[in-house]
Parts: C-alpha cells; structure tokens; sequence
C-alpha cells in the first residue's frame, strides 16, 4: 500500500499489504503463502503466526479493503479533502490497488466473495440511509443494485479498457472513467413525467407479482 513506508510497517501489516498485492495479480488460487511471505520480507511462519491460514489471510485482506476504501471517500466526502491538490495523488494509487483487489476476490466464485459482495451492499446501504435518506424507499435495493453496477464495471474491465482505449486499473484509465462515473451519476436520465410513468407501471406489477416467500430461491420454486 501507499500509506505508510513499507518497512516501516508492522510484520503483520507487511504480509497484509504484500498478499493484497499478490492476491490483485495473480488471484487467491495463484498465490502460496511462501509466495507471500517472501515479498513480505518474514517467514512463513511467522504469516501462520499471525494469519494462521492462507484463507484467514484473506478475510483480513477483504475487511481491510472495504474499510480502507470506505474511509478514503469518508475523506473526500466529508473532511472536504479534494480541495486538497496533494490528496487524491496521494491516495490513488491505493484505490486503483483496493479496486483491483476487491475484482479479483468477487469473480472468484468462492463463500468469501460471496460475503464480501454482501458486505460491502450492507455498507453502502448504511451510508446512503445516513447520507442520502430521500433517494430512495428501497435502501437495501439501492445499494445492492449500485454495488453490482460499479463492481460489474470493474468485473468487466476488459472490455471497458478496450472501448475507451485505455486500462482502467491505470492511473490515465482510471481518471477517464472516474470522470464519466461522475457525468453518469449528475445527470438525471429520466425526466419527471417518464419517471411518474414508470413508478406507476412498477407499482402495478408489483402487484400483479406473487409475492416469494422468505428464504425461497424463486428458481428452485420454478418461478
């Protein structure tokens, strides 16, 4: 990570740190703990000292992502730090490493992404319903809709890098789309009137809709 020297870090800090970014590069499945341990510059067992395990590594790594992203837009947001011209140089380099870190663990298909992926709709879910009450009536369908936009536009960021001709897990790349992320989010795309249009038609299938009961899989129930 950018934050503090490496060196100067804690040991278990500077496993931490090196299994993010292995983990980013080559993905759980393709790093060893020796592999993580010699970029951390400690033994092996001193990483199962501290970790115990490759996997409880990485449930360290995932809640040390999500709260370090969170507390990096907590800043720009609320402590009014874009105004500060040495900030965001300062920390982008952490957010292009938290954000491909965060793709890695979600396309892995394992219980941990999965409890990452609901981690991280709980947190936005409480940030909106603090922040953005009047948005909207549905918070947890809120956030758990805007989580799967941002993440499946990382998710797919081959293909976005392609269309705009840049990667966007780079600094350039990133920029580019962070600046059409915000053109997106501060236009309105429905006007009042389509928008009173569609309310209406969602509330009437609504409830023509069967309601699933709780716990069901609508797919299993053949719905």
């Amino acid at each position: 990570m950018e934050d503090p020297a490496f060196e100067d870090l804690t040991g278990r800090a500077r496993i931490r740190d090196a299994a993010i970014r292995l983990f980013a590069e080559r993905g759980i499945d393709g790093t060893t703990v020796r592999d993580i341990a010699q970029k951390a510059g400690v033994s092996p067992g001193l990483l199962r000292h501290h970790f115990g395990s490759k996997e409880a590594l990485r449930q360290a790594c995932d809640a040390y992502a999500l709260d370090r992203i969170v507390k990096i837009k907590e800043e720009m947001v609320f402590d009014d730090k874009l105004v500060n011209p040495g900030f965001l140089p300062s920390v982008h380099p952490t957010i292009l490493l938290l954000y491909k870190y965060i793709t890695r663990a979600l396309l892995d298909g394992s219980p941990s992404a999965a409890a990452m992926f609901d981690d991280m709709v709980t947190l936005s879910e409480q940030w909106i319903s603090k922040h953005m009450p009047d948005v909207t009536d549905d918070y947890r369908g809120f956030a758990a809709v805007m989580v799967g936009m941002q993440s499946g536009m990382l998710a797919m960021h081959e293909h976005v890098s392609r269309a705009l001709g840049v990667d966007i897990f780079t600094a350039e790349g990133h920029v580019r789309m962070a600046g059409a992320l915000t053109d997106f989010y501060s236009h309105p795309l429905l006007d009042s009137d389509l928008l009173t249009k569609i309310r209406g038609a969602m509330d009437a299938l609504r409830a023509a809709t069967p309601r699933t009961a709780a716990g069901t899989d609508p797919a299993a129930e053949g719905a």
